[in-house]
């Protein structure tokens, strides 16, 4: 398999398994105190992890004009996609809410199309439809929310929304340290989403719900994300959300088979047609002959058909390293994807 499939679907996997994990743990705190307290232990955890790593505090060295995506992403995804989420937990089930969280995919491929130009054949566009069809089913009254209305469904789709922004500002920053990106993340927005909770009357729960709460959005939050960025490095913004679509399903099982919920007729309906829209995502492939332009760039690689370069330093010839590199114009064909080195237009 692919690395980066694999780094995809590892974090699809421990994001899904958070769902109904961070829906048992709604009733013990306010939904923004619990988004901050998933996001906090996400960058405690990953900082600490971070600093072990590199011996001591090192510069992320992120260049200027990466620092505005970074910001925005933490924003829509660190901050207002999950109190949105959070609070439409509340009003739905945690196997349709981990299904209806196939639509991020849906929303991180459209922007990726519309705005940032990313390539789209038609079996990624019919996978798509499937999926919109399976969440739209959801989210009907009487189908996904417990209390027979739009609010929960939708809140958990404007969640889909903000993770689908974030997704493609991350994406423009994936080449660096991804561990550092993924504990910022965590440590901004876990702290404004724990202040602000507690500026509003909300009180930290005892010190083991506390804890497990951290733990939850160390490894469905944070290591998730730090895979899913990895993901974004060799896969490109639409493609790994495709891939990362398959978290629902895991999210879903977990809540049928250890949490005991049941499902109606719709949901398995849904989940049919959201199988059939990620199996199409998964057996995409794309080839044709394209040309690199010159570019110059900072990020961890070996030396491949990508990467032929001298070096002023000393390098055994084998093991990844990072410097600045320029990389000179070549013109071939292979199967790709529209990761940091494929750019190109169609």
């Amino acid at each position: 398999m692919n690395r980066t499939i694999f780094y995809a679907l590892a974090a699809a996997a421990l994001f899904g398994a958070s769902t109904p994990f961070a829906k048992r743990l709604d009733g013990e705190m306010s939904p923004v105190l619990l988004a901050g307290l998933l996001y906090l232990g996400s960058g405690v955890g990953l900082s600490i992890a971070r600093i072990v790593r590199d011996g001591g505090w090192q510069s992320p060295r992120l260049h200027r004009s990466e620092w505005p995506w970074l910001l925005g992403a933490i924003l829509l995804g660190g901050v207002v996609g999950p109190v949105a989420m959070m609070w439409g937990l509340r009003t739905t089930s945690g196997s349709a809410a981990s299904l209806l969280l196939n639509l991020e995919a849906v929303l991180t491929a459209v922007i990726a199309w519309v705005v940032f130009r990313e390539n789209a054949g038609r079996r990624m566009i019919f996978g798509m439809a499937a999926i919109v069809a399976g969440g739209l089913l959801l989210a009907w009254p009487g189908t996904a929310s417990s209390s027979s209305n739009w609010s929960g469904p939708l809140l958990v789709a404007l969640a889909c929304l903000c993770w689908g922004i974030d997704n493609n500002l991350t994406r423009k920053v994936s080449a660096s340290d991804a561990l550092f990106i993924a504990a910022s993340k965590g440590m901004i927005a876990g702290l404004v989403n724990t202040v602000l909770a507690l500026s509003q009357g909300a009180s930290l729960p005892e010190i083991s719900i506390t804890l497990a709460t951290m733990a939850v959005g160390l490894l469905g939050y944070g290591v998730s994300l730090v895979l899913f960025v990895l993901a974004l490095r060799g896969l490109g913004t639409a493609r790994t959300g495709a891939y990362f679509s398959t978290a629902p399903f895991l999210g879903a099982m977990v809540a049928l088979v250890v949490f005991g919920e049941s499902a109606s007729p719709a949901f398995w309906v849904a989940a049919l047609l959201m199988a059939i829209g990620v199996v199409l995502h998964l057996t995409e492939n794309h080839e044709h002959v394209h040309t690199h332009e010159p570019m110059e760039h900072l990020h961890s690689h070996v030396h491949d058909a990508h990467h032929q370069h001298t070096h002023a330093f000393a390098w055994d010839g084998d093991t990844p390293h990072m410097h600045l590199h320029r990389h000179a114009t070549v013109n071939h064909r292979h199967p790709h994807y529209p990761d940091i080195h494929h750019q190109h237009s169609h």
